[in-house]
């Protein structure tokens, strides 16, 4: 077989492209060929950190576990993570390399396209196939210009291309029919086909849109896949929704605040998938309900989002859901917000040096915001529980206790990580993925009260959600034939 590269793009943002990317990575590793995902741009606030500490995009490193390789940072070269509503960290091969707005990136794009097509060229020199995830739609206009996500990217590489729609969102004709059309002729002669994502009821009575649509495009529909009912994919960016669960099976109650600049929510999938846990996710003005365990999660923009939790009235909720027994967990940036003061003296996240805040106190504990980003894969033990914890590290804060604490966790290398109160109430972190490990998810819900009864390791459940979508990808597309389209690829 002749090394070949295929690139998903999307109608939309939240089409399907980071999906149909993982159930063809599983699927071509099944027949034994050696492929690697790979994003040229990512805008994300979830992100994973490699073996060698650069971060990168969730997405890929789940399309990396699903073609069976390590996460690496060439698999998503650049990441823009939003800080503002106008600007971005922007991180180049792993590293961030400071913050832009959109204007400003416009014109450094020329710069980050050269590191994205080194990584792209560096994995393809490794591995026999490469699936590529496009980002948002490829006819968004006013981004065409110097665009290194799409078709400029396709172009570059010259590489086939595959557009899917969401038919669940409605309007998928227009869609697909729409976005093809905004495209430049060169770009259309490298779009291959189509695939229909999320599809509910009797595919026969969809037949009469397939034909006029193939006959409308000239280009065949690839596959149309169903709709999977319960299914999970750790999510790229948006903040997945827990399923309700009946008030007998759900045992331990869990509240965690939805932020305007929320990162890593990924932290709590496990939790939201036990059955016997629930998990409410509390948005902006909306009443928070009782709890027996409430979650801080990670933040981009730490004092932001601290003024944002205080505006809706979250202070008071806290001391009083401590005052009556409750557990609070804080990681990475809600650790930082449990703690008496945060300090930004380098103007890091609003552009105005010196800025304090305080906190909400509960932990003896100041935090100052550096340059340098803390990027780091660790593993260690839970000092009173004497299990495994894994995790990683993501941030730019430093912190310092003011007196001495009891440590969550002893690291790898024998550092002491975390802090657990005396009263053991509340527990704070910089380790996201903490609740990924079975032994240490068991260990931290017997610490917030729940003796459980039914056992859940959600590493091995993520593997058994990417072989159901494989599998079901494998049924309802020619993989074998796609194969050869893509071997045998000519635009002209």
């Amino acid at each position: 077989m002749s090394a070949f590269h295929l690139m998903v793009q999307g109608t939309t943002s939240d089409a399907g492209k980071s999906t149909l990317v993982t159930a063809l990575c599983r699927l071509l590793v099944r027949r034994g060929i050696s492929v690697a995902p790979f994003k040229p741009q990512n805008m994300a606030l979830n992100s994973a950190v490699t073996e060698q500490g650069d971060e990168i995009g969730r997405a890929q490193a789940v399309q990396a576990q699903a073609a069976n390789l390590a996460a690496h940072v060439d698999m998503n070269p650049i990441l823009l993570k939003p800080n503002t509503d106008t600007g971005a960290q922007v991180i180049i091969q792993g590293k961030a390399v400071g913050n832009m707005n959109a204007v400003g990136y416009h014109q450094y794009k020329t710069i980050a396209k050269q590191a994205a097509l080194d990584s792209y060229y560096r994995l393809a020199e490794q591995h026999q196939a490469l699936l590529i995830e496009g980002a948002g739609s490829p006819a968004e206009i006013n981004l065409r210009a110097r665009d290194i996500a799409n078709m400029g990217f396709a172009e570059s590489v010259d590489c086939p291309v595959i557009i899917i729609a969401d038919i669940d969102k409605g309007g998928v004709f227009a869609h697909l029919v729409g976005t093809l059309e905004l495209l430049s002729q060169s770009e259309q002669n490298r779009v291959i086909g189509f695939v229909i994502n999320r599809f509910r009821g009797d595919i026969s009575l969809l037949k009469s849109g397939l034909d006029w649509l193939e006959e409308r495009t000239g280009k065949p529909v690839l596959g149309v896949l169903p709709y999977l009912t319960g299914f999970h994919l750790e999510s790229e960016d948006a903040v997945a929704k827990s399923p309700l669960k009946d008030q007998n099976t759900a045992k331990l109650h869990v509240v965690i605040p939805v932020m305007p600049r929320t990162s890593n929510h990924t932290d709590w999938d496990a939790l939201r998938l036990h059955p016997e846990v629930q998990v409410t996710l509390v948005g902006a003005n909306k009443s928070i309900p009782p709890a027996d365990l409430v979650i801080l999660p990670g933040s981009k923009s730490v004092q932001t989002d601290l003024a944002f939790l205080r505006q809706q009235g979250w202070e008071v909720y806290l001391n009083k859901h401590l005052r009556y027994g409750g557990k609070v967990i804080g990681i990475c940036g809600g650790f930082q917000m449990l703690g008496e003061r945060l300090s930004d003296p380098l103007g890091l996240e609003n552009k105005t040096p010196g800025t304090d805040a305080k906190g909400f106190g509960f932990i003896p504990m100041t935090t100052v915001l550096s340059a340098e980003k803390q990027l780091k894969q660790r593993h260690g033990m839970l000092i009173k529980e004497d299990v495994i914890i894994t995790g990683y590290e993501i941030h730019c804060g430093v912190s310092e206790f003011h007196s001495g604490h009891q440590a969550l966790v002893r690291l790898e290398n024998g550092e002491l990580e975390g802090y657990c109160s005396e009263d053991n109430q509340i527990i704070g972190t910089y380790l996201h993925g903490l609740f990924d490990h079975p032994n240490a998810l068991n260990a931290l819900l017997n610490w917030a009260g729940h003796q459980q009864s039914e056992a859940f390791n959600y590493t091995a459940y993520r593997e058994s959600e990417i072989e159901r979508l494989a599998d079901s990808v494998e049924q309802h597309m020619d993989i074998d034939e796609l194969i050869e389209t893509c071997c045998g690829f000519n635009r002209i």
